[in-house]
């Protein structure tokens, strides 16, 4: 089945906090919304109720997975008009603790998959003169601590790779923006663990994607590149 009269948005990394949450508010203005995930059962599962919505399984670490997954949106939805990266993985341990598994694994999902993902969307936007891909980042980008070897690492990697594909791809009419999440998401299981913490503390999904969608939006005389998130009380 081809569904080819909406412009497509394509989300890689789909679960209960941020990407369902960006693909319901894509979805609301009229996108059809390609959901990439490893777990498609759980996926589907989410996106019952957002419309034109279809899920794609998905895992990036596997190289031979980005084209033809791009190749399967694209067939059956159109050209991707925005792409939002929001994969993301890594162990929270120091040099001591960590293993060069933990280390590589971080790399893969972050960067490499990144890479990997935009070579392959980069000539749909090319040849509609347009496009936006926002990659969700962390905090630990520009903040090492020391738990954080693998992760802060590979997304310190990840928001340079986003910076130099944003003064390349710029010039084509393609925006490229990074959003640092300096927070945690008040997803149900981190509410649990976070029992103390009162609504204040957590950040909410669908805000995130307000300010997602708004990226999207800019006019090109006044782009952002780097937009960081956190909750009103959050300490920074």
């Amino acid at each position: 089945m081809k569904v080819m009269n909406r412009s497509v948005c394509m989300i890689i990394g789909v679960g209960p906090g941020n990407g369902i949450a960006f693909a319901n508010r894509f979805s609301k203005e009229g996108y059809s919304v390609a959901l990439c995930a490893r777990d498609v059962q759980r996926v589907e599962a989410l996106s019952k109720d957002i419309s034109n919505s279809y899920v794609f399984k998905y895992d990036v670490t596997e190289a031979e997975c980005h084209k033809k997954v791009f190749n399967e949106v694209k067939e059956t939805l159109g050209p991707i008009s925005v792409l939002i990266y929001n994969a993301g993985s890594g162990d929270f341990k120091n040099i001591d603790e960590t293993s060069l598994e933990s280390f590589q694994n971080a790399w893969e999902v972050n960067t490499k998959g990144l890479f990997l993902s935009v070579k392959e969307v980069v000539q749909d936007m090319r040849e509609q003169d347009s496009g936006n891909i926002v990659v969700i980042g962390a905090t630990a980008s520009w903040r090492g601590a020391a738990f954080t070897a693998p992760f802060a690492s590979a997304k310190a990697a990840q928001r340079s790779l986003a910076q130099s594909m944003s003064k390349h791809l710029g010039r084509e009419n393609i925006h490229v923006s990074y959003v640092i999440i300096d927070g945690v998401i008040g997803s149900e299981k981190a509410r649990k663990r976070m029992k103390d913490k009162d609504d204040s503390f957590f950040m909410k999904a669908d805000d995130i994607a307000e300010s997602v969608y708004f990226l999207t939006r800019q006019p090109k005389s006044a782009w952002t590149f780097e937009l960081d998130l956190r909750p009103f009380g959050e300490k920074w």
